[in-house]
């Protein structure tokens, strides 16, 4: 089983640092090219910018099982789309964005990070009708100074750092650069029993774009989605306990059974659930609820991949900042690692 310790953390913080707004994930892709380059039998960009890498099995069995692991590396964000002058720029989100997140939030826009402040009217000059409404997208502007450069198509991204505060960290696009400092690490560890092969994908937050081309370039015989899912625990989600998406920090992995996009393989299902409890490692189910991630475009490649997503639970999604526990990213690197070693060609031979 891999060790977990300050050089995941590290690697953790300079994924979540990087900036990468759909349909532009270079920076993450240097990061993720940089540290699969030592250990990967097969390695390549797609036209897509996914980053596609094998590590084949070392066991001379005739046929070995091809295993898929996915995780995207976009983040939700910001397009500048016009120029009003003097340093100002409207913008449109790309992926979903509550745009109540946005007023006063610092941003970085353009591969040269310029700085901005994303700005809207202050409330000592609204009107009684606007100080009590949502401000509009369409009222909040990219605030860059009149030295600031920025041109139509830039993607800005938020400017949050990556912390560690005791059990957890704060830091924007944890959703899913947890996944894929997760994904590295299995790839670096990969089972001499298996083929392996490594999706790091790009546009999922925009339609799970570049899980698809992934997923029909491998041709897997099964696929596993590492993601980050929101965590529905917070006081304010009403009394009782939740029947629906009911995730929650500190319990470990959450297994997906059902989401908007995929009714998820339960033969893998129940595979994870076993080897969580053969290993004593904690999970949970991420009950039947919206959302979705990569599985739903793998599921319906080709001629079907039975699929399955394993995610780590978070707090505040698609917000400038997001929270998670560092024991539940560790559980879930430790239960895809054992599920990884006792994956044999019987768990998807029969329905």
């Amino acid at each position: 089983m891999p060790t977990f310790g300050n050089a995941h953390l590290k690697l953790l913080e300079k994924l979540c640092n990087a900036i990468a707004i759909s349909g532009d994930e270079s920076e993450v892709r240097r990061i993720v090219l940089e540290e699969l380059k030592p250990c990967a039998d097969e390695l390549k960009v797609d036209a897509l910018g996914n980053v596609l890498a094998t590590r084949l099995g070392r066991t001379r069995r005739r046929k070995r099982m091809r295993v898929m692991l996915d995780a995207h590396m976009d983040e939700v964000g910001l397009m500048i789309v016009a120029e009003d002058g003097e340093g100002l720029y409207r913008f449109e989100t790309v992926g979903g964005i509550d745009v109540r997140q946005l007023v006063g939030k610092r941003v970085f826009v353009g591969r040269e990070r310029t700085p901005g402040v994303i700005g809207a009217k202050p409330v000592h000059l609204m009107d009684e009708e606007e100080a009590t409404r949502k401000v509009p997208l369409e009222a909040l502007r990219i605030d860059v100074g009149p030295a600031g450069k920025a041109r139509v198509g830039d993607r800005a991204g938020f400017a949050t750092r990556f912390r560690r505060v005791g059990p957890s960290i704060l830091a924007k696009a944890i959703d899913d650069r947890i996944g894929v400092a997760t994904l590295i690490e299995l790839f670096k560890q990969a089972p001499s029993a298996i083929d392996l092969c490594a999706a790091f994908s790009v546009q999922e937050e925009i339609g799970l774009r570049g899980a698809k081309v992934a997923a029909q370039y491998f041709n897997p015989d099964l696929a596993i989605a590492i993601d980050s899912t929101p965590a529905n625990d917070l006081p304010w989600h009403g009394a009782g306990e939740n029947t629906t998406y009911n995730t929650k920090l500190g319990l470990g992995p959450a297994i997906y059974i059902a989401d908007s996009s995929t009714l998820h393989d339960p033969r893998l299902i129940g595979f994870l659930q076993k080897t969580a409890e053969l290993e004593g490692i904690p999970y949970q189910f991420r009950q039947p609820g919206g959302g979705g991630t990569d599985s739903g475009a793998i599921q319906r490649a080709l001629a079907g991949i039975p699929t399955v997503s394993v995610s780590v639970p978070h707090r505040y999604t698609h917000s400038p900042v997001s929270l998670a526990r560092l024991a539940d990213w560790k559980n879930t690197l430790l239960l895809l690692q054992a599920a990884l070693e006792r994956i044999t060609p019987e768990l998807v031979a029969a329905r």
